[in-house]
């Protein structure tokens, strides 16, 4: 890395503007970020089957799976940017929990964590009510334990749910795959793709369609996963990704991605292959800029936020390649990779200035709405 440009500093800031933002303290941290609205229950807590949440329109991703496969690590880790390590000294869930996730319009739902140990499908609960207002349920196996009693698990979950309600996204995180060799995660995901399949055939549901991952919480491959399951409950996705295809075949730019800088979870991208050591690169773009933006874009007596309007970034790689970060709103921002000759070329620049501000109106309004 050769240069890293990070945001400048504002000379004035309007008060209620500077109201409105969101500090990095306040980025991911859970109950007490000031993201959450006191008056909707965004606290995480015990879930009471007694409140309205059919009427919620927010959609809800249910975190289910066998006691001790990972789910409660994976939410602490993507949205409260809980070390990897720390989460070994989570206590084991023993209750329905319910967070609300609402960093912005397009990253706008509810998870919900279900302890392994509780039968849902129990004549007091009313698991019809569970499933009728869902959008995704990820089903967390442990790919170093035994996991054919996940499977059964896995199988009576998503048949009882897809007969509730036809529409939910079904997504099966194949986790813990670090102490894996990549022949036996190869493996490992076949024959679970295999055996969940084949039970699906059994009982006649072959329409029932499984998405499955190779996740892990010590690298960015979790953050990927849960980019892929929350796009598929984003309405506005295939404008967005029109957007960005229309942007990067008239920019010269190769790669673009619309992030969410709170969970580090895309939005959206174009239409060419996303490679991990890419989206790593972006991840740690962002941190790059807020962790610089905390030292050098403050004011003096500490004021303002370290993701604004004003935030821009270049960082020239080694290898000739350019990663360009523009703030689009407070919560997302577009991250694009370019080779060095042509962002340096003078067409290639205008080309960029003209249409980037056409795009980031574009996704502002998409946001809005």
């Amino acid at each position: 890395m050769s240069q890293v440009l990070g945001k400048p500093q504002p000379e004035e800031e309007d008060d209620d503007e500077e109201d409105e933002l969101v500090g990095l303290a306040d980025y991911g941290d859970g109950p007490d970020s000031s993201d959450a609205d006191p008056d909707s229950g965004a606290e995480e807590g015990v879930l009471d089957f007694s409140d309205p949440f059919s009427t919620e329109v927010k959609p809800r991703i249910l975190l289910m799976g066998l006691r001790r496969s990972g789910k409660s690590s994976i939410q602490k880790v993507v949205f409260h940017k809980m070390s990897p390590n720390e989460t070994l000294f989570l206590e084991s869930t023993n209750k329905i929990c319910r967070e609300d996730v609402s960093n912005s319009s397009f990253v706008n739902f509810q998870i919900w964590d279900f302890p392994g140990q509780i039968d849902f499908f129990d004549p007091t609960f009313d698991y019809e009510m569970i499933f009728r207002g869902t959008g995704a349920l990820i089903f967390v196996i442990d790919s170093q334990d035994d996991y054919m009693e996940a499977l059964a698990r896995l199988h009576l979950t998503v048949t009882r749910a897809y007969k509730v309600n036809t529409d939910i996204n079904f997504e099966v995180f194949i986790h813990k795959v670090d102490g894996l060799s990549d022949d036996h995660k190869i493996e490992t995901q076949r024959d679970i793709h295999q055996r969940a399949n084949d039970d699906l055939a059994d009982a006649g549901l072959e329409k029932i369609h499984l998405s499955f991952y190779l996740t892990s919480i010590y690298d960015h491959s979790i953050f990927e996963a849960f980019s892929k399951v929350v796009q598929k409950l984003i309405p506005q996705l295939p404008t967005l990704e029109n957007l960005l295809n229309i942007f990067i075949s008239n920019s010269g730019i190769e790669k673009a991605f619309l992030f969410d800088v709170v969970s580090k979870i895309y939005i959206a991208t174009d239409s060419t292959p996303v490679d991990m050591q890419t989206y790593e690169l972006c991840c740690d773009m962002i941190d790059v800029v807020i962790d610089i933006s905390c030292i050098y874009g403050l004011k003096e007596d500490g004021a303002g936020t370290p993701y604004d309007k004003e935030s821009t970034a270049i960082i020239k790689l080694n290898n000739t390649t350019v990663l360009y970060l523009k703030e689009v709103t407070k919560f997302l921002a577009l991250v694009c990779f370019v080779r060095e000759e042509s962002f340096e070329r003078k067409g290639s620049q205008i080309d960029l200035l003209v249409i980037l501000p056409s795009l980031l109106q574009s996704v502002t309004v998409l946001h809005l709405s």
